[in-house]
């Protein structure tokens, strides 16, 4: 004779209870907890084909768990007394018994396998609250009597409604803490947002948090990234969002300025000071005081000019062309180049010490082709900025939307501007299709420079530390080994990393920081020359 066998009817009641006690705090899965309490049942008190059901906040019922049901009833959601029956007994929050249903052919989805059945209806309730029924069936010829299995019953019942109650409130708790993290999400992402710069990228949501960082200050900062990225949108954003926004905001593109006439703009002159100076004139500097100035294309200011603008960098005053009064100006800086500035200081085209004034602050803009998942907030921005300026209404098919995400845009957002009004302009009908894009007809010409572009690692001769000043990739995370211009090419580079290694002893974080390198770079560049790093 089994042990469960040998117990009293009492003891099994109370082994049972604290078998379901344990399944209740067990999970938060409600189906899978109120399964397994009904298989108790089934098991322990023979109390077959048991159900759950509970309501909803607009008074429907659904099934939560069954056992016993057939696959069709579990189908098309038959309950054992009907839907109006469980309403009125959760309503009244009162148990109900229907004693004999043998011969009730109004249900038949009850067929009982063997002789009467007693159904039990207990109501899942707690705190005044009812959830939903607990209901049971027992074959009629139990010697055990309805009352006690109501009781019984009831008392699962309460249990099982107390639990619910508690995951209910972990719900509710759980959606309240979720709520609040979509909105701070929502508030840090307006935070770190930039008017008119479109994106939601990573890499431009690290640009983001790095402007809103360095915009409260004062120092100097270089945008640094391919033409084309929008850089000019970042400086303004860098203004708008400082102490001086209320000041002045002037930009000059260095390289779109004469050698001839880029000191006087900058500088100003005095009246009489060369031919055509007929008047006093104030230069960019000065007409930006109390505000910020911005010098695009830093990179291409000659090397003469560069000695005369490293003063004003540095301590920000300056004589006009033709005058010797000292002017004392208010300027926060913001530079930008898409050059490597690196590789100039080593080529000797840009001054060392120029590139540590302006160097202060660094962000880099990434390229297109870095944030794809960016494109397509692009195209919808510039999309409808077309259809304001023209009065149209064009949308992008999803297949020309495919076309414009796969390609990688060698101009960057600049060459995707052009690129959406050109689209727009010659499509016939109301819907940028696929064959409406240029490059589906072999119409753009821009698809000649999507050819991948080799960013060499040019490390100099190992003469002195102060002439070692590699080429910085442009951007932080991907670095791009040389070797792949030739054989000789190759072989030089590793030459030049084997005597750097040689005179630092061949360890490999002095002959790093030798070459102004990261580990990271040094120990990609040996793995990719297949050098063998000595042991001594």
């Amino acid at each position: 004779m089994s042990t469960r066998s040998s117990l009293s009817s009492s003891d099994v009641e109370l082994l049972t209870v604290y078998e379901i006690s344990k399944i209740l705090s067990s999970s938060f899965d409600v189906e899978k907890v109120m399964r397994e309490v009904l298989n108790v049942l089934d098991v322990h008190l023979g109390l077959h084909r048991g159900m759950v059901t509970l309501l909803d906040e607009s008074g429907g019922i659904r099934i939560a768990a069954a056992t016993g049901l057939t696959s069709e009833e579990w189908r098309q959601g038959r309950f054992a007394i009907g839907e109006e029956d469980i309403r009125k007994i959760a309503k009244a929050a009162v148990p109900a018994v229907i004693p004999d249903i043998g011969d009730d052919t109004t249900q038949p989805q009850l067929k009982p396998r063997q002789g009467d059945v007693r159904i039990f209806v207990v109501p899942i309730k707690s705190e005044r609250r009812c959830f939903g029924v607990l209901t049971v069936e027992r074959n009629g010829k139990s010697r055990v009597s309805y009352q006690h299995d109501i009781r019984f019953l009831s008392m699962v019942a309460n249990l099982i409604g107390q639990t619910i109650r508690l995951y209910q409130a972990v719900e509710s708790d759980r959606a309240f803490l979720m709520r609040e993290k979509r909105q701070l999400q929502r508030e840090l992402q307006g935070t770190y947002r930039l008017e008119k710069v479109v994106g939601h990228s990573k890499l431009m949501n690290e640009v983001f948090a790095d402007v809103h960082q360095a915009a409260a200050s004062n120092s100097t900062i270089l945008l640094r990234g391919e033409s084309g990225t929008g850089k000019e949108l970042i400086a303004h954003a860098v203004h708008y969002l400082s102490p001086r926004k209320n000041g002045p905001f002037i930009k000059v593109n260095c390289a779109a300025m004469p050698e001839t006439l880029i000191e006087s703009e900058l500088f100003g002159h005095e009246k009489g000071s060369f031919t055509g100076a007929l008047r006093e004139h104030k230069g960019r500097f000065e007409q930006a005081d109390g505000g910020t100035l911005f010098l695009d294309e830093i990179g291409d200011v000659s090397p003469a000019f560069q000695a005369k603008l490293l003063r004003v960098l540095q301590e920000r005053e300056f004589e006009r062309v033709g005058g010797v009064q000292t002017i004392h100006v208010d300027v926060r800086l913001i530079c930008a180049t898409n050059r490597n500035l690196e590789e100039a200081v080593s080529n000797g085209q840009f001054r060392a010490d120029l590139y540590y004034r302006v160097n202060v602050v660094s962000i880099f803009v990434p390229p297109l082709r870095e944030r794809p998942e960016d494109i397509s907030d692009l195209v919808q921005h510039f999309l409808s900025k077309f259809n304001r300026a023209n009065g149209r209404n064009l949308i992008m098919s999803r297949e020309a939307m495919q076309v414009m995400m796969a390609c990688p845009w060698p101009g960057n957002v600049r060459e995707l501007e052009n690129c959406v009004e050109r689209t727009a302009l010659m499509a016939r009908g109301s819907t940028i299709a696929q064959h409406d894009v240029p490059c589906q007809r072999n119409q753009c010409l821009s698809a000649l420079l999507a050819r991948p572009r080799l960013r060499p690692l040019d490390i100099p001769a190992v003469t002195s530390p102060t002439a070692l000043v590699p080429a910085l990739p442009r951007d932080r995370d991907n670095f791009v080994a040389a070797g792949q211009g030739g054989d000789a090419q190759a072989e030089a580079q590793r030459e030049r990393l084997v005597r750097a290694m040689e005179k630092c002893g061949w360890v490999q974080a002095k002959a790093a920081r030798l070459l102004n390198l990261t580990p990271r770079q040094m120990g990609y560049a040996l793995k990719k020359y297949k050098i063998e790093v000595k042991r001594f």
